[in-house]
C-alpha cells in the first residue's frame, strides 16, 4: 500500500509524535487552522500519493472541532491520492450515544460513523470504546484496541497484595472480569444508577466481598469522577484497605482533579489518549503510555498482519 505516513491532527499531537517515535519515522508534515468566524482549515504539506496514511485524531474537548477536523484530514488525504486512510481515534466521545433509549433522541455514533466512512475512511482503529458492538455501526473495518494489558502490567508492577478488582457498574462487568483474569484476582461488581444527563450516578451497593481487601476500581472513562468517588466511598464503608482506579480515557472534565485528591482513591491510573488535561494532574494521577500499543497495530496494519494478535486475553472472554 506505499510508504507509511502519519499525520497528527491538533487534537493528539504529543501521543502521535510518541507513536511516530515508536514506529521510528517522522510525522507528515500538516497544518490545522480555525479562522474567527469558526470555520476549520487543514492541509497535507507533504506528498501523500500512493502512500498508506494514518491521521491521529482524538474526539474530545473541543468534540464537534476536533470531530469536524477528523473528517476535512480524511477528505484531504484521499483527495491527495492515498492509497489507504486509516482514521486512528484514540478516544471516540461520541460512542456514549450508542442507542436509542429514549424518545425522539439520535444514535449519535451512529451518525459519526456514517460521516466518517463518508468523508473517506478505509478502515478506523480505536481504543476502548464505551459499547464494543459500536463497531457493527461501520461498514469499514475497525481495529479495536483495548488499554487493560498495559494498565494491568503497570499493576502488576506495583506488586498490591490481596488485590480485588471492582467493577462501577453492571455493564462493565465483563471488561472488569477481564482486567482480574490478567491479574489472576477476583472481580467484585457495583450497582449504581443515573437518573438523569447531569453527569452523576449514584452508588447502591456492592455484590462481593471488599473486606480487607486492597481494590482496583477500573472504568472505560471518567468524566467528573463522580462515579468513581461515590464507589470508593461504598468500598470504605464495606470495609476495603487501599483504594486505586483505572480508566482507559481521563476525560476530566474541571474540578475533577480535584476531587479524586479529596476522595479514598489512593492513586488513579488512565492513559494518554486524551490531551490537553484542562487541569493540571495531580499527584494521585499517574498517565500511562498506549503510544507503543497504537504503533504496534499501524504496524500490523502497514504490513498486513494480525492486530488480534496485541490483545489475546480477547479470545477467553
Amino acid at each position: 500500500m506505499g510508504q507509511l505516513a502519519i499525520l497528527a491532527g491538533s487534537g493528539n499531537p504529543i501521543f502521535a509524535r510518541r507513536i511516530a517515535q515508536c514506529l521510528q519515522v517522522a510525522l507528515t508534515p500538516g497544518e490545522a487552522q480555525v479562522f474567527s468566524e469558526g470555520n476549520v482549515f487543514v492541509r497535507v504539506l507533504e506528498n501523500v500519493r500512493g502512500r498508506d496514511c494514518f491521521v491521529i485524531q482524538g474526539v474530545h474537548r473541543p468534540v464537534n472541532d476536533n470531530f469536524v477536523e477528523l473528517l476535512f484530514w480524511i477528505d484531504a488525504l484521499k483527495r491527495a491520492s492515498a492509497a489507504q486512510v486509516t482514521a486512528v481515534i484514540p478516544y471516540f466521545s461520541y460512542a456514549k450515544g450508542d442507542k436509542k433509549d429514549e424518545p425522539r433522541v439520535s444514535i449519535r455514533a451512529r451518525v459519526c460513523a456514517d460521516a466518517i466512512e463518508k468523508a473517506g475512511a478505509d478502515r478506523v482503529l480505536t481504543m476502548d470504546l464505551h459499547s464494543p458492538q459500536i463497531q457493527g455501526f461501520f461498514s469499514v473495518p475497525v481495529d479495536h484496541l483495548y488499554a487493560r494489558k498495559v494498565i494491568c502490567d503497570h499493576v502488576r508492577s506495583l506488586q498490591i497484595p490481596d488485590l480485588v478488582v471492582c467493577s462501577p457498574d453492571v455493564g462493565f462487568a465483563k471488561s472488569a472480569s477481564a482486567y482480574a483474569n490478567l491479574l489472576g484476582v477476583p472481580v467484585v461488581i457495583g450497582n449504581k444508577q443515573r437518573k438523569d444527563h447531569s453527569e452523576t450516578a449514584q452508588v447502591l451497593e456492592v455484590i462481593g466481598d471488599v473486606s480487607g481487601r486492597n481494590v482496583l476500581m477500573v472504568d472505560d472513562f471518567t468524566i467528573t469522577g463522580g462515579s468513581l468517588v461515590s464507589m470508593a466511598q461504598v468500598l470504605k464503608s464495606r470495609g476495603a484497605q487501599d483504594i486505586y482506579a483505572a480508566v482507559s480515557h481521563g476525560v476530566l472534565s474541571r474540578g475533577a482533579v480535584q476531587k479524586i485528591e479529596n476522595s479514598e482513591i489512593v492513586q488513579m491510573f488512565m492513559t494518554d489518549t486524551i490531551e490537553p488535561a484542562l487541569e493540571t494532574l495531580g499527584g494521585r494521577i499517574e498517565v500511562i503510555s498506549v503510544a507503543p500499543l497504537f504503533a504496534q497495530a499501524i504496524e500490523s496494519i502497514h504490513r498486513r498482519t494480525s492486530v488480534s494478535m496485541l490483545f489475546p486475553d480477547v479470545r477467553s472472554l
